[in-house]
């Protein structure tokens, strides 16, 4: 299923949220950035800034920016028929940089109708 991520009616991005565990209330997968990531990305290259991914010590500052940041934005997460997923966090991971890999969505899903449309397609 297709889920769309939105800043206000600007497209940032698209994800088929590949993996779950519905007991966490956690959704991710590989994301395909739309023409309105630029807007966010920024914002997501403060984390990977913050938390590198070869582990080494983190930055705490640079992590409590990015926090806020995130917070501050206005996203939305989509199903594929337009229906907005109530969610507690929006994530997007953008090692592209430092790693060259496509960037990942991850998503904490409070929305229960949600879980039980996406076990019933499983």
């Amino acid at each position: 299923m297709r889920h769309t991520v939105r800043l206000q009616s600007v497209i940032v991005g698209h994800s088929e949220l590949e993996h779950a565990d519905e007991g966490l209330g956690r959704a991710w997968g590989i994301f395909r950035p739309g023409l309105g990531y630029e807007l966010v990305q920024p914002v997501f290259r403060l984390f990977a800034q913050a938390v590198p991914p070869d582990g080494s010590s983190r930055d705490a500052a640079l992590l409590e920016r990015y926090y806020k940041a995130r917070d501050a934005l206005p996203l939305e997460l989509q199903d594929d028929g337009g229906r907005t997923i109530r969610t507690s966090a929006i994530h997007i991971a953008d090692y592209s940089v430092e790693e060259g890999a496509a960037p990942v969505l991850d998503v904490l899903i409070s929305d229960e109708s949600y879980w039980l449309r996406r076990n019933n397609i499983s």
